[in-house]
């Protein structure tokens, strides 16, 4: 869905007509929408072109503007029919903030706050919902494509946008003031390795290593805190991933967008009203290995399944990514223990530590900093077990010398100057990094 006209998001109170306040234009865009439904079939709008569209509903707001004595400047006159479209073919008042690419999330906390997020940083938008029920029907409109469903009974739903932005709504009961809706979006055109360096996630030595390792089918993990851009380093490391291989994509709600030709994308699914037909990430990660994958990418790990996709790390399908929620890397083999208890496994606490250590190779660990940025602050290898407990080395590190006035942050990545124990493995598949990628004076600040 795209704009019908170029109109900006934020519309101040002087560019409306004089003595006409946002409530009123909101309230004559609701008396549009409704004359348009009572005037015009169901079937006849659902197939009427956009230009068609446009012209009924500037047709009807024509009337209503004379009805009411109002003489409305072009500009709100457009945003008028603009909104009234977006009514009938769109997300309502926050479609604008959906088809603008520079914003990355839309937070609707009830009908009358709506906020985003730009570069890192939030601000209150002018959009507003005339109601809760207004909220709602854009929410019916955004999950009952997919097949889910949202009311009293079930009061949270997780979905995606056809861009595959990520969605979540939450209602009454749970919500006390009101539904509330959040989109996660992701960029129209998948971030690159190119672009990371160039945001300063990354660097050109840790990419370069990073890309080797996923040649080399070494199994990682992407650990970080919410919004710290797991999922886009994902799909950057997921493209280092050869062509020739078969690669099995397991969601909650599918995000990845990767390039290859042979991909197969599973999404697990929730229960239905009678409470029954859900399928989980733990059964999906078990029904890929029926799958004859070469590599399996789970888009979290959060749970028992965690229990299987470790097994199959260490039952010959090497090469796996997938993402945790956590604070640092040794917080990472802390949280997979605990979600392999969640499988409801009676496993020894070392039995399970050395299926970790066994299995995971990397772990790349990503921060979001208040000033916006996201940083890649760790990739640590697994060496093994010295007793009961995982050894962690830290090869790469952001370190964070302060912030300047504005606020951001001032750092720098800098390697430890520890060769990796994986080092040999990557050589012995032709896979040679620069003489100075892994020297503490090799250039990376």
């Amino acid at each position: 869905m795209s704009n019908p006209v170029s109109v900006p998001v934020q519309l101040a109170e002087t560019d409306l007509a004089p003595g006409l306040t946002r409530e009123q234009l909101i309230e004559i865009e609701s008396q549009v929408h409704e004359r348009l439904v009572e005037e015009t079939q169901p079937p006849v709008l659902a197939a009427m072109s956009k230009e068609r569209m446009l012209q009924q509903i500037e047709g009807i707001a024509d009337r209503v503007l004379e009805e009411r004595s109002l003489a409305l400047p072009v500009r709100v006159r457009t945003r008028l029919v603009r909104e009234v479209y977006y009514e009938v073919r769109g997300y309502g008042p926050i479609h604008p903030l959906v088809d603008d690419p520079t914003l990355t999330e839309i937070m609707v906390n009830g009908p009358k706050q709506v906020w985003a997020e730009r570069d890192g940083k939030l601000f209150l938008t002018d959009r507003v919902f005339k109601d809760d029920a207004h909220v709602m029907r854009v929410i019916d409109r955004i999950v009952t494509p997919l097949g889910r469903r949202i009311d009293e009974a079930s009061p949270m739903v997780d979905g995606r946008l056809p861009d595959g932005s990520r969605v979540n709504a939450i209602i009454p009961p749970l919500a006390l003031h009101g539904p509330h809706l959040n989109i996660r979006k992701f960029s129209r055109v998948p971030y690159t390795a190119d672009d990371l360096i160039a945001f300063d996630t990354y660097t050109r030595q840790i990419m370069d290593f990073l890309k080797a390792c996923v040649i080399a089918r070494l199994n990682i993990i992407v650990s970080g805190g919410t919004g710290s851009g797991k999922t886009t380093t994902l799909n950057v490391l997921s493209s280092f991933i050869p062509s020739s291989e078969r690669i099995v994509t397991i969601e909650d709600a599918a995000e990845l967008r990767l390039q290859q030709e042979h991909v197969v994308s599973l999404e697990s699914r929730p229960p239905n009203i009678e409470g029954r037909g859900e399928i989980t990430i733990r059964q999906l990660v078990r029904n890929s290995l029926r799958m004859r994958p070469d590599r399996i990418i789970v888009g979290e790990t959060r749970g028992g399944e965690a229990l299987d996709m470790l097994q199959a790390m260490n039952t010959g399908h090497d090469g796996s990514l997938s993402t945790a929620h956590t604070n640092s890397p040794r917080d990472t083999l802390s949280r997979l223990e605990t979600m392999v208890l969640m499988a409801g496994t009676d496993l020894p606490s070392r039995a399970i530590r050395e299926q970790v250590s066994s299995a995971i190779n990397l772990i790349v660990h990503q921060a979001r900093y208040r000033d916006g940025s996201r940083k890649c602050t760790y990739v640590s290898e697994i060496q093994g077990m010295e007793g009961d407990t995982i050894v962690l080395q830290d090869l790469f590190l952001f370190i964070q010398e302060g912030v300047d006035k504005d606020g951001n942050v001032i750092g720098y990545h800098a390697a430890t100057g520890l060769r990796p124990k994986c080092l040999p493995k990557l050589e012995a598949q032709g896979l040679f990094l620069a003489p100075d990628t892994f020297s503490p004076a090799g250039g990376i600040r």
